[in-house]
């Protein structure tokens, strides 16, 4: 019988993302990392060029996991209130099950780190919001309903809204977790806003 030999790039990025999450405000270095993992720097060199490429690889994940996810909201649920819902749902679950990555997310993992990675994330959120913003337009098609507030605004106040929860998360060092009364405060959103 043979034990499967684990993916080390795998390792390296689920490592990366631990340490995120059990060493908030401390930066994390290849020589630490390497140190968790029981590799030499070296070995992290051979798999990653460099720790923008390891933070790089924890975005693409991100990115895959949440936009494949909202996509698929987007297909399939065709209520506005529903999938705006459902696509909040979607980015507060996922940080709330990646603490370590969600502090890439704020930024607050990249200060020092390559422009690029900013931007990378900045990219991420533009497109929740801009499925935000399509989902409202649609409803005003669709459904012949007209918001209180242009779809931009109110995109980007949900957005803003999700941007504050996640900042709460990381500012308790992942204690209050971002779904937490979700659901009431949505009603007073829905309610209030579309």
């Amino acid at each position: 019988m043979t034990d499967k030999k684990p993916n080390r790039k795998e390792q390296i990025l689920g490592t990366l993302a631990a340490m995120l999450e059990t060493s908030p405000g401390q930066r994390i270095t290849t020589k630490s990392l390497a140190a968790e993992i029981g590799v030499s720097e070296a070995a992290l060199y051979r798999h990653f060029p460099s720790k923008a490429k390891m933070f790089e690889g924890l975005i693409e994940f991100t990115e895959e996991a949440v936009l494949t996810r909202i996509n698929q909201v987007m297909n399939v649920e065709k209520d506005t209130l529903v999938r705006c819902e459902m696509m909040l749902r979607v980015v507060l679950t996922f940080v709330e099950r990646n603490p370590g990555i969600t502090r890439i997310l704020t930024g607050d993992a990249l200060m020092g780190e390559h422009e690029r990675l900013r931007s990378r994330v900045q990219n991420l959120f533009a497109k929740i919001e801009s499925n935000l913003k399509q989902a409202l337009r649609e409803r005003r098609l669709r459904e012949n309903v007209q918001t209180r507030l242009d779809e931009s605004v109110l995109a980007n106040l949900l957005m803003a809204y999700a941007d504050g929860k996640i900042a709460q998360f990381v500012r308790s060092e992942f204690k209050h977790q971002p779904t937490h009364e979700f659901d009431a405060q949505w009603q007073t959103i829905a309610h209030q806003l579309l």
